[in-house]
């Protein structure tokens, strides 16, 4: 038995897991059918179910109501139908209706019970009474009467009474329905409008204009808000004074626009009757313009009157960056009113109250941090607006303030409403602020005042405020952060609704801070002034330099040329030096600031700042091309010492014979010279790709760029998710010139101080080469003026093996031979020289023959080639100059003297060299004038302007860091293959050899 017992256990067993084995696999094959029909079901609408059906919010789809039930006034439920009562319900459509008895066909208003009614029933099945009669269908202990009673309201002297909108209870009478008729009903002659029942016997006009001014379409549109409530409200107002009504009447004239015209009575003509009516009553806060019991919309219609409200009275309280008064915040507060004229609530801007663009909190609020232009727009679509502002809200704006006292106050904020009309001129929108008629109230979406013969139907035309604009104002000569009463300037678009699904409209928000920058521009002005007149006389200087060293003592065409080219340097470093001071003097006083006393441009402000900008460019860039015209336009011979060591024997090519020969001079040293010097031509005391990305970095990695915001933060780093203002134009040209001034500067000292010195000095290594090759550069930049290099080898030749040249600089280092300097025993061997009219003259006629191609040769046999006869002029050339140098030409003869103070200071020459040339010892190498070495100040200010010049443009530092680095390597290329083709055709080297 035991056996058989376990079997039957182990059966069992089996059996369970087998009937679950079997359940997990249908489970898994439905879920696997599941998976292959897909996630789906019927897209279902509440209007789509029957009238017997209710849409059920849980599964998305129509269901049938009960037996004797239809389908709730939402369509979310079920109720019973009519005859029926309801006897279970447990909320949603889970009820249960049952059929009234003959006898008590109605259904009371809830529903549960049946009852006998007395005059008919409603299609609802409802009890019906008649107008004037209230349903009565419990006792005041809530019993159910056995049937319903209509009570007739008690309309006399003694109740004044009626039935309310539900006709469940009596109410008494409008009181203006009793002061004109003494009764409920409003008879002839009494009039009826919007609800209230006025007497004919008062002297309110009868004709008013009941439309809504679109000034922006160039229309009026009828208004069944106008129509309806314009007359009743304003008449409450004026002669009841109800609050509400007074607040409805001014949001009626906002909702115009503020517009006035004496020809039409409106609403704001209404607005300003009942004003002037109400003379006799006294003012809110001692303001003339806020009446007791209206609401304060206009400052006054005088001439002259904006601008005084605007600059006159300071603001009594004080804004400071840091410190331990510390105050950044702008409090700004509303009181708040429907449409109606309810007051609503108090409520501080911040969350983006008047910012129709949605954004983060922090976001929004940031418009109202001080010193922090704000910029903000976006755009809209109609049926998003519509949806958020059924109704508009009206806003009359106050600053909040702590006085001295410690205690709270606000200070009325004025607007300047860009639609407003007055006498249909568009006052606000003039240049000349005595013309304005400032408001107090605003609106940011009006939807109702568009609707033309109901106000349950959508608008045909909606009024959005497209532009809102703060504008805050610092007192001039304020030391503590003091400003005047902020102004908002407020315009509005009116749209005409045709598809609000596919409508948009742009709407945008800012705030932007100013200062009278009048006492900033007479300064500007004083410094051009001077700088300029420095600048004139600077140039004056240099022209009279450059006619001595041209020696032309006649003031001619050429002349005045000259003169403004050189005021045209001279004129954009001033520029330059008035807009760096500019911008750092912004930055450093802007942002380190404690309390305020300084405001940025506005960008309308900036814009003489910019067009000195363009002026220092424009200027500067005539400048840089007039040094490389100077520099690719040089006279330049490369003088060879080297002699011939002796004679060979050379073939005579056509008699068969031999001949003894002096030995050639190699020709490679001349080469090698003058390919080191095309190499040094653009030779620069920074490196330029460096100094481009170096700024970049510092800009963009570092951060330095947020220095140029126009908020009042000095911090490098941002939070991506906190507001980021507008960069100042201003700002990004200082923080940009300091960058580009402190790397470059960084660079010269320490190519001066250490690159040149332990690693390569390419200016002084060419001189040894000279030295070393035994080849002398002589230079002219100007006629009479120009350059020497004296490398005349003090070994007697340079054509020499390996052996014999380390001997000949071991002798040198150790003092053993003389020194290389042109005068004995000095080792100057660079001089500016003036040449002699005599000796120029000399010079031009071999240089001439040296030059041309054809023609015929004085100096040479006409029978020549044209290369023969260049080789023949080039060996005249040589051996002039090196006579020359060595004193053979008494008639041309030179003697070397140091420059005056003056003269190194001024740039020029007081003496002239009549007879004989003059050599001025030169140790600072002044031949790199001649290069992009002597000229860095230029390169570094034209590279700064350029890179500048865009980011003003583009607003972009990478692509100015872009473009500047392509213009270098462009005008390289450009100077060094214009370079290297004058410099072939002036010394007869080979264009080939030069690399």
């Amino acid at each position: 038995m035991e056996t058989r017992g376990g079997a039957w256990v182990v059966m069992a067993g089996w059996c369970v897991f087998s009937s679950g084995a079997v359940t997990a696999f249908l489970l898994w094959v439905l879920l696997r059918v599941s998976q292959a029909q897909g996630y789906f079901l019927p897209f279902r609408q509440p209007e789509t179910c029957d009238h017997n059906q209710y849409f059920d919010i849980s599964a998305l789809t129509c269901v049938q109501c009960g037996d004797n039930q239809k389908q709730d006034a939402q369509g979310t439920s079920c109720v019973c139908l009519p005859g029926f009562q309801m006897i279970s319900s447990n909320g949603g459509p889970d009820i249960i209706c049952k059929k009234c008895p003959d006898n008590l066909k109605g259904v009371t208003e809830d529903g549960w019970d049946c009852i006998s009614c007395p005059s008919g029933l409603t299609a609802e099945g409802k009890c019906h009474c008649p107008t004037g009669h209230i349903l009565v269908e419990r006792n005041v202990n809530g019993t159910l009467l056995p049937q319903a009673n209509c009570e007739l309201c008690d309309d006399t002297e003694n109740s004044f009474t009626k039935a309310n909108a539900l006709e469940n209870r009596c109410i008494r009478c409008e009181p203006t329905f009793i002061n004109a008729s003494r009764s409920c009903a409003c008879s002839e002659p009494n009039i009826l409008t919007g609800g209230l029942c006025i007497s004919n016997k008062g002297s309110f006009p009868s004709h008013l204009l009941s439309t809504a001014r679109l000034g922006e379409l160039g229309m009026s549109s009828a208004s069944e808000w106008f129509a309806k409530y314009l007359q009743s409200t304003a008449i409450a107002c004026w002669m009841y004074a109800n609050l509400t009504s007074c607040q409805a009447l001014g949001n009626m004239c906002v909702m115009n626009m503020n517009s006035l015209d004496t020809v039409t009575v409106d609403a704001c003509g209404l607005f300003q009757l009942v004003f002037e009516k109400t003379a006799g009553l006294s003012t809110v806060h001692s303001i003339s313009f806020w009446r007791q019991n209206l609401p304060w919309l206009f400052y006054g219609e005088q001439a002259g009157l904006a601008p005084q409200i605007l600059s006159t009275a300071p603001l009594p309280a004080n804004f400071s960056f840091t410190g331990q008064n510390q105050n950044t915040k702008l409090k700004f507060v509303a009181a708040s009113y429907d449409i109606r004229g309810y007051f609503l609530k108090w409520q501080t801007l911040e969350g983006g109250v008047l910012q129709l663009c949605p954004d983060t909190e922090t976001r929004l609020n940031a418009a109202y941090s001080f010193g922090t232009t704000y910029q903000q727009s976006c755009e809209i679509s109609i049926s998003k607006i519509l949806a958020d502002f059924p109704t508009p809200v009206f806003y009359d704006v106050y600053l909040e303030y702590t006085d001295k006292n410690q205690h709270q106050n606000i200070w009325a904020v004025p607007v300047l409403n860009l639609n407003l009309q007055h006498n249909k001129l568009f006052v606000n929108q003039d240049s000349d602020p005595s013309k304005w008629i400032l408001t107090r109230r605003i609106f940011l979406v009006d939807a109702i005042s568009g609707r033309e013969n109901d106000l349950g139907s959508q608008p045909r035309v909606i009024r959005i405020a497209t532009q809102i604009s703060l504008s805050i104002s610092l007192v001039p000569n304020t030391k503590n952060g003091n400003i005047y009463p902020p102004l908002i300037t407020i315009a509005y678009n009116d749209i005409d609704i045709k598809d609000p699904k596919s409508q948009s409209v742009k709407v945008s928000f800012s705030v932007k801070y100013e200062m009278n920058q009048g006492e900033a521009f007479v300064q500007t002005n004083i410094a051009l002034g001077v700088l300029g007149g420095l600048a004139i006389l600077s140039s004056l200087l240099k022209t009279a330099g450059w006619k001595r060293r041209i020696g032309s003592p006649m003031i001619d065409l050429q002349t005045v040329m000259k003169f403004l080219l050189y005021y045209a340097g001279d004129l954009a470093n001033v520029f330059f030096i008035i807009t760096v001071g500019t911008g750092l003097y912004w930055i450093i006083f802007f942002k380190a600031q404690k309390s305020v006393s300084v405001l940025l441009p506005m960008p309308v402000q900036e814009e003489r700042f910019v067009t000195y900008v363009g002026c220092a460019f424009a200027l500067k860039a005539l400048q840089f091309l007039h040094k490389i015209i100077s520099q690719i336009t040089i006279d330049i011979f490369f003088i060879d010492w080297e002699r011939p060591k002796g004679k060979v024997l050379k073939a005579i090519e056509g008699e068969g014979g031999v001949r003894s020969a002096t030995v050639p001079v190699s020709i490679w040293r001349t080469y090698f010279v003058a390919n080191e010097w095309n190499e040094i031509q653009t030779v620069r005391k920074i490196n330029p790709l460096f100094q481009v990305l170096t700024v970049l970095f510092f800009l963009e990695v570092v951060g330095f760029k947020n220095l140029a915001l126009m908020d009042s933060s000095s911090s490098l780093s941002r939070n991506p998710s906190s507001y980021i203002a507008p960069y100042s134009r201003i700002l990004r040209y200082a923080v940009t010139t300091a960058l580009w001034l402190v790397i470059g500067i960084i660079q010269i000292v320490f190519f001066a101080a250490f690159y040149e010195r332990f690693v390569e000095d390419k200016i002084r290594q060419f001189v040894d080469l000279c030295s070393m090759s035994n080849i002398s550069v002589f230079l002219l930049s100007h006629k009479c003026f120009g350059y020497y290099i004296h490398g005349r080898s003090v070994h007697g030749h340079a054509d020499t093996n390996m052996e014999e040249m380390n001997m000949n600089l071991k002798r040198e280092a150790e003092n053993l031979c003389s020194q290389r300097g042109l005068v004995p025993n000095t080792d100057n061997q660079t001089f500016q020289i003036a040449v002699s009219g005599q000796m120029r003259q000399h010079y031009d006629r071999i240089h001439e023959t040296l030059t041309r191609k054809n023609g015929p040769a004085r100096l040479l046999s006409s029978s020549a080639s044209t290369f023969e006869q260049s080789i023949k002029a080039y060996h005249a050339m040589n051996k002039f100059l090196g006579s020359f140098i060595d004193h053979v030409h008494k008639e041309m003869d030179y003697f070397i003297k140091d420059k005056l103070l003056l003269e190194r200071v001024l740039g020029m020459e007081f003496m002239e060299p009549m007879e004989k040339s003059i050599f001025y010892s030169d140790e600072s190498y002044s031949f790199s004038s001649m290069l992009y070495y002597g000229n860095e100040a230029t390169l570094l200010i034209f590279d700064l302007l350029f890179f500048c010049v865009v980011d003003l443009a583009c607003q972009n530092f990478i692509l100015a860091a872009f473009l500047t680095y392509l213009q270098q390597e462009i005008f390289r290329f450009i100077r060094n293959t214009v370079g290297q083709k004058n410099l072939a055709t002036k010394t007869l080297v080979d264009q080939r050899f030069l690399i």
